[in-house]
């Protein structure tokens, strides 16, 4: 099942990978090359979620949704070699191919669907 804006009705990942463990929460898309496939960050239960670019050579577009999958924030063209700060506590981290967030229209208060 693809990752959906369900409030816009558009594809925002058609192929995902679910990160549980905390090894892969850890590795994320670090030292891949190019963009590969969405990652879906499961963190259990709500809380502050900071995220970095460190050995990620791409930009990315990132979702924050709390546990009833629901986007409390989101970065566009989140650049290699940076980080974020975060005030919101969130469940979910969606890491998409740079540019989905303006190509789907999606925002703030959007419903996210997954399995």
């Amino acid at each position: 099942m693809p990752i959906l804006n369900a409030t816009k009705h558009k594809i925002l990942a058609e192929k995902y990978r679910l990160c549980k463990s905390e090894f892969s929460k850890l590795k994320g898309l670090m030292f891949t090359r190019k963009y590969p496939y969405a990652l879906l960050f499961d963190m259990a239960k709500e809380k502050i979620v900071n995220l970095h670019m460190f050995c990620v050579f791409y930009p990315i577009d990132v979702l924050w949704l709390d546990s009833n999958k629901r986007i409390v924030h989101l970065k566009k063209r989140f650049v290699p070699f940076t980080f974020t700060l975060m005030s919101r506590k969130a469940r979910y981290i969606i890491e998409l191919e740079n540019g989905t967030i303006n190509r789907t229209k999606t925002s703030v208060g959007d419903t996210v669907k997954f399995k």
